[in-house]
């Protein structure tokens, strides 16, 4: 609740009575004029705007205007500083939480710069409740986090029992039944060391909810409606405000004649103290009390009560003679002057240094500028001599790809001839075991040759090159694991694959390359008897391919080797098949020319998984 949040968080300094409260409040108005010391008239000042915000807000700020004046006229810092806090509770009370917070945050830096630990505490409970009030928590259990750290560190920890309270009355859920009870009874602690009969009363209050929280209802409600008497027989009006709230709100379900009672009860209350804040809340809570009930009568009747109470609250607002904006306003002006006095003067000092600076500067760019045309056109040429040198080196890449392409193309049909002739040489049963050897050996090498060949023209694959169209990634994958389906076989290894439906823009004889690759690596690296695993994942935005299997892994020291071209990180399959490392380069280059990456990751002795990442929209 709102006012139980600007108001709770102040009370601490108000520890009397009502009846005590006027009778100081009359003594601070007869001694005025009999203070000739100009800082104890500022802190009279103070302390009357402090006790009068429980009935007329308008003269509180008027109090604290005219204190704070006076004490900027002395430069009396203290003073200031908690006229500059008063006007925080002003502002808070008012509504105005942006403006309250600027306050309180200011009258938190002055407090600390007095070294004054007590006030700088409350300040962070202040701040802290505003904080609460907007709806900004975690930077609320901040500030209340960083004024339980300091006042652990009090000799006079008097505000303390308030700041324990409050935090534990916003925030519940943040402590475990055991610190609830803990925090308790310190704040308890606290109280009972300073006679503070009121924080006492209202920590009553956290011990029933905490009852009421955790299965003891009966005696939580109990002692809270023994707490609210209590504080009635106390004169402490005020306090009982949010206390009659809290039972009500309890009671509202479950025994809603009895809820009624209680908020009639603080209507009562609140209308014989002129509280007329809570006036309209309780109005508010009988009105909505009895709709719910279907009571249209009563309901109406206090729906009347709140149009009256808020015309009421109407009619003061106009009647204050006092602009609290135009105050700001003006404030605002004042320390606008004041600053801008400030850097006027800084500036003119600046810019005397500025002339002298620049005067150097100038003498010295045009010393530089002669240099810098001079090493301009030395850079150009330097240039024109690089790029010359480059477009060579490019077009002798270019040559080179050309007949590394044109070679590898016109091995493969010898190479194919030859190895088609020893398959049909050992077709014939009639060679002896040792001619079946040496063409069984020609068989392989050609084959093995062959994909040499493959890879070589597979070499400095570019997305310029791709030719791009629509691939099922789901099509693509079965028809790669049926190919290798018998090389699986023959090393008595399974393939299994979990797939789904996936298109996307690619170049489907490259891509298909990479998948074939590395399933054959992961067919030709996994022992007799494995099972490699190819799954595709669609995310939002990319797919991704993976092929894992649990053979012999990747060591640590091959790790950044194996994209390498003509790398010297191979090793022999496990049944002795011959690598050639330009698989997984070749692989890399077309993954990154799609616009996707590869990687993979490995136990060494425990498997490898390689992944590989396209964008749906390649």
């Amino acid at each position: 609740m709102r006012c139980k949040t600007v108001l709770v968080a102040i009370f601490m300094m108000i520890t009397l009575a009502s009846y005590a409260q006027s009778v100081e409040v009359t003594n601070i108005r007869k001694s005025l004029n009999n203070i000739s010391d100009s800082s104890r008239y500022v802190d009279a000042l103070n302390r009357l705007a402090m006790l009068l915000y429980e009935k007329n807000i308008d003269s509180t700020f008027v109090y604290t205007a005219k204190a704070r004046q006076i004490a900027n006229r002395l430069d009396y810092v203290k003073g200031k500083a908690d006229a500059i806090n008063n006007l925080g509770v002003v502002f808070d009370i008012k509504g105005n939480v942006q403006l309250a917070l600027r306050y309180y945050d200011e009258a938190f830096r002055n407090y600390t710069q007095l070294h004054d630990s007590v006030n700088v505490v409350e300040s962070l409970m202040n701040i802290a409740m505003v904080y609460k009030e907007i709806g900004k928590d975690q930077r609320a259990i901040q500030e209340f986090n960083e004024a339980l750290s300091l006042g652990r560190k009090l000799r006079q920890d008097s505000i303390m029992s308030l700041t324990i309270y409050n935090y534990l009355l916003e925030y519940p859920a943040k402590f475990n039944r055991d610190s609830m009870g803990y925090y308790i009874a310190r704040a308890k602690s606290i109280a009972a060391k300073y006679h503070d009969q009121r924080t006492l009363i209202a920590i009553d209050q956290l011990v029933a909810d905490d009852m009421i929280s955790h299965g003891s209802r009966e005696k939580g409600l109990a002692l809270l409606d023994s707490t609210i008497n209590a504080a009635i027989r106390h004169n402490l009006y005020y306090v009982s405000m949010d206390m009659m709230i809290d039972m009500g709100d309890q009671l509202a379900t479950s025994d809603p004649v009895k809820a009624a009672g209680y908020y009639q009860r603080g209507l009562t209350v609140a209308g014989e103290n002129g509280y007329l804040i809570y006036s309209q809340i309780m109005a508010r809570k009988l009105f909505d009390l009895y709709t719910l009930h279907h009571d249209s009568l009563q309901a109406a009747t206090y729906s009347r009560q709140l149009v009256a109470l808020n015309d009421e609250q109407a009619k003061l607002n106009n009647a204050s003679s006092i602009d609290y904006l135009d105050y700001v306003y003006k404030d605002q002006q004042i320390r606008s002057l004041s600053v801008r006095s400030k850097y006027q003067t800084v500036l003119l000092i600046l810019a005397a240094v500025v002339c002298l600076l620049a005067i150097t500067i100038i003498v010295v760019i045009k010393r530089t500028l002669a240099r810098t045309r001079l090493l301009n056109r030395q850079v150009q040429e330097q240039y024109v001599q690089m790029k010359g040198t480059l477009d060579a080196l490019e077009q002798s890449q270019a040559d080179n790809s050309r007949m590394m392409k044109i070679v590898a193309h016109d091995l493969r049909n010898p190479i194919g001839a030859i190895t088609s002739l020893a398959a049909l040489m050992l077709d014939n049963d009639s060679y002896p075991e040792e001619d079946r050897m040496m063409l069984e050996m020609i068989r392989t090498s050609g084959n093995n040759s062959l994909e040499l060949v493959s890879d070589l023209l597979q070499v400095h694959t570019r997305t310029e090159e791709l030719k791009m169209e629509m691939v099922d990634l789901d099509q693509m994958l079965h028809y790669c694991v049926d190919l290798l389906e018998n090389k699986a076989s023959s090393k008595g290894q399974q393939l299994k694959l979990d797939s789904l439906p996936v298109t996307i823009a690619a170049s489907r004889e490259k891509l298909w390359r990479v998948v074939s690759n590395l399933i054959a690596n992961a067919i030709k690296f996994s022992p007799t008897g494995a099972t490699i695993h190819i799954s595709l994942e669609s995310v939002p935005e990319k797919v991704i391919i993976a092929v894992k299997d649990n053979g012999i892994g990747i060591p640590e020291e091959m790790g950044n080797k194996i994209f390498d071209m003509f790398t010297d990180s191979k090793r022999p399959g496990t049944a002795g098949e011959q690598p050639f490392g330009l698989g997984l380069a070749i692989s890399k280059q077309i993954v990154e020319a799609h616009g996707g990456k590869i990687w993979y990751e490995s136990h060494p002795g425990n498997g490898t998984t390689f992944y590989v990442e396209l964008p749906k929209g390649a």
